[in-house]
């Protein structure tokens, strides 16, 4: 279910409802709730920026979400971030109408992370906290993930390596850029270009636009979500450059995009329907014990060789 959002796109809605269909979903909340006092609601809520109806990790943590929650009944209400929003989302746990929340992609300025951890609500954060926030998230190692980018573009013997990073606002787009330049910098490579992106795809090509026309030899890249990559391939093709010829790509996530890539592209996988399960689990377990610890879970990455590097 879509909720609280009246003009919510019909491209989020049919994500949602793809993955509702192929877990059978069918939610019996009036016998859950007698049983456990609970109100056998949990809240998804995913960014407002437009890229998520583009984006496949969206769909991902959907359907990791859906197949823990669909043999147990709970039903998934699934938001997008808004002040608007958040009021209802705090009304709705203080009120019982919601057991917990699950926040997808907070970054810097987002208050509600702190708001629902201080007022000891149930809530799983997806990627680690900005600052010293104590509150329990799930994650993948992020910089293990860009130290494989790193080690196999210079295992390749590429010398000019650049990378594109996403927002540096948020955890993940900070984590994979201090991972990739750190590994760098271990492997002899200390300066390493570095154009910002916010993982759209249009961002993508206006990043590798910029490397080009600052270090147009560059012959590596490092791009730090699939979808980002998957924009700056054309541009790097319109630009004369051959992948993996003359520029080898590493992209980040192992996504759908990935695959639609010409070349396919070699990326660092995070397993993100495991990573929301696990989400989900932990968020469900912080509600039947009010009082257990803070916790996280950090997922391990692998790397996956394809055409472009």
């Amino acid at each position: 279910m879509v909720n609280r959002v009246p003009t919510v796109d019909s491209e989020l809605r049919e994500t949602v409802q793809q993955a509702i269909d192929a877990t059978g979903y069918r939610p019996n909340l009036a016998a859950r709730s007698l049983v456990t006092r609970r109100a056998g609601s949990v809240a998804l809520v995913l960014p407002s920026e437009g890229r998520i109806f583009g984006d496949p990790f969206f769909g991902r943590v959907v359907e990791g979400v859906m197949g823990v929650v669909q043999p147990i009944g709970v039903h998934l209400v699934v938001t997008l971030a808004g002040s608007s929003t958040y009021e209802h989302l705090v009304a709705d746990l203080r009120q019982g109408r919601l057991d917990g929340a699950i926040l997808i992609h907070t970054h810097r300025g987002d208050p509600l992370p702190s708001l629902l951890a201080n007022m000891r609500l149930p809530v799983v954060l997806s990627g680690r906290p900005m600052g010293a926030l104590r509150i329990s998230h799930v994650d993948v190692d992020q910089a293990a993930g860009a130290r494989l980018a790193a080690e196999h573009l210079v295992g390749l013997g590429r010398r000019r390596i650049a990378t594109i990073s996403g927002p540096l606002d948020a955890p993940a787009g900070i984590d994979r850029l201090d991972g990739f330049r750190a590994a760098m910098a271990d492997l002899g490579h200390h300066d390493v270009p570095v154009a910002e992106g916010d993982f759209s795809s249009e961002s993508g090509a206006r990043a590798v636009e910029r490397l080009l026309a600052e270090h147009p030899d560059l012959d590596g890249l490092f791009v730090a979500s699939d979808l980002m990559a998957h924009g700056a391939l054309p541009v790097l093709r319109r630009a004369g450059r051959r992948v993996p010829e003359d520029v080898a790509v590493v992209g980040f996530d192992d996504s759908s995009s990935a695959l639609v890539c010409d070349p396919t592209l070699t990326t660092v996988r995070q397993p993100v329907e495991d990573m929301a399960a696990e989400m989900v689990r932990l968020l469900l377990d912080h509600v039947d014990r009010p009082n257990r610890p803070v916790s996280s879970v950090v997922f391990a990455p692998t790397f996956v060789v394809r055409h472009s590097a």
